[in-house]
């Protein structure tokens, strides 16, 4: 492992200027708790006037796109930032997980068919459209064997899908006057899945440790009563993958990490200027329509998440007791002001994006007594 450069200064950035407060504060007290975790300098949020030209280590709340940002930013690889780099911005969405209904589709530029070739055994039934005009005859495709979940690429936080039932259900989607740019922007179509268990899997590189992990996410209920996404309760190990699979997992978990390493794989391969020291996977395992056990790949993080927090707790753990072996950590949302658990460390409470209250919190337990 390449050691921690003491001469960096730690910097949040929130990549996007009309950010929610929540976010932009999260990410401000991760990149503080980080530099504390190093022994490094917390020199606040990202300014081109203060920072430039200056060796910095980033923690962008979003994947960076581009080679023009990641140089105006100072990055030049995956030692420079807690997250993740990619040449278009598709490539770091739901997007990739699925291919396109035919070689005449639209596709946007940069698309590599060789990735949904390389996955098309770890992921879920779907396809991803961007055009209007495919998006009938994908639905149609897909629906003769069941129900199908509508997912917009961009959205996160499970905000923003539904279920379609039926062709007609699909046309009346198509109807809708915000249709045309919906699907321009970019939609998922995949196989809906009943009985429902989110695994995450992932790997961090930082602070001169790889950290690897698998757990399960869970969902609450906003102030709006939608569903979305409420912690992650992870399993995490000091080393690699073949580290965290020595220990006692039960077969669906198993499975869920050798998805996502072949997730991760081909993103190395068909995408070759992706790089990334924060790679999260979220695998679905539940009920298709016929009734069978399905598990497949959703989408990629490559940047800093909602379990984000609970992997800073796990380093702080590793590097406060080295001979640690393995560690659970949970990371919380909820939108219900509350007092914190007994020895819960807070990370966020505050006002939300479309809520008047958010709490995040994380915990920390022994893996082995």
């Amino acid at each position: 492992m390449t050691p921690v450069n003491r001469n960096k200064l730690v910097v949040a950035h929130s990549v996007h200027a009309d950010a929610p407060l929540h976010e932009v504060e999260t990410n401000r007290v991760l990149a503080r708790w980080l530099a504390q975790i190093l022994g490094l300098t917390y020199a606040g949020s990202y300014d081109a006037d203060l920072h430039g030209g200056q060796d910095l280590y980033l923690l962008p709340t979003q994947t960076l796109v581009g080679a023009a940002a990641a140089r105006a930013l100072g990055v030049k690889g995956p030692e420079d930032l807690w997250g993740g780099y990619v040449d278009h911005d598709f490539i770091c969405t739901k997007a990739i997980s699925h291919g396109l209904l035919n070689h005449n589709a639209h596709a946007p530029q940069g698309w590599a068919p060789l990735f949904s070739e390389r996955v098309r055994g770890v992921v879920l039934d779907g396809l991803s459209v961007f055009s209007f005009e495919d998006a009938r005859p994908a639905a149609e495709h897909l629906l003769y064997t069941g129900p199908i979940r509508l997912k917009p690429i961009y959205a996160c936080a499970g905000r923003g899908q539904e279920v379609i039932q039926s062709l007609d259900q699909f046309d009346d989607v198509l109807a809708r006057p915000d249709a045309k740019s919906l699907f321009k922007k970019g939609v998922v179509l995949e196989q809906d899945l009943e009985q429902v268990i989110t695994h995450s899997v992932g790997q961090s590189v930082v602070g001169g440790k790889v950290l690897s992990y698998c757990g399960e996410q869970y969902l609450t209920e906003d102030a709006h009563g939608e569903s979305v996404y409420g912690g992650s309760d992870l399993l995490v190990v000091q080393g690699n993958y073949d580290d965290l699979l020595k220990l006692d997992l039960a077969q669906d978990v198993r499975l869920a990490i050798q998805q996502a390493q072949v997730f991760d794989r081909a993103a190395d391969e068909a995408y070759p200027g992706f790089y990334a020291s924060r790679r999260n996977y979220d695998i679905a395992q539940g009920l298709g329509s016929d009734g069978r056990q399905r598990s497949g790949v959703l989408e990629q993080s490559w940047r800093l998440g909602g379990a984000s927090s609970a992997e800073l707790a796990a380093l702080q753990s590793f590097v406060n007791d080295p001979q640690i072996r393995a560690i659970c950590v949970s990371a919380v949302e909820t939108y219900i002001d509350q007092p914190l658990p007994a020895s819960a460390i807070e990370v966020y409470r505050g006002p939300a994006q479309d809520s008047d209250f958010l709490l995040k919190y994380v915990t920390v337990k022994s893996y082995d007594g």
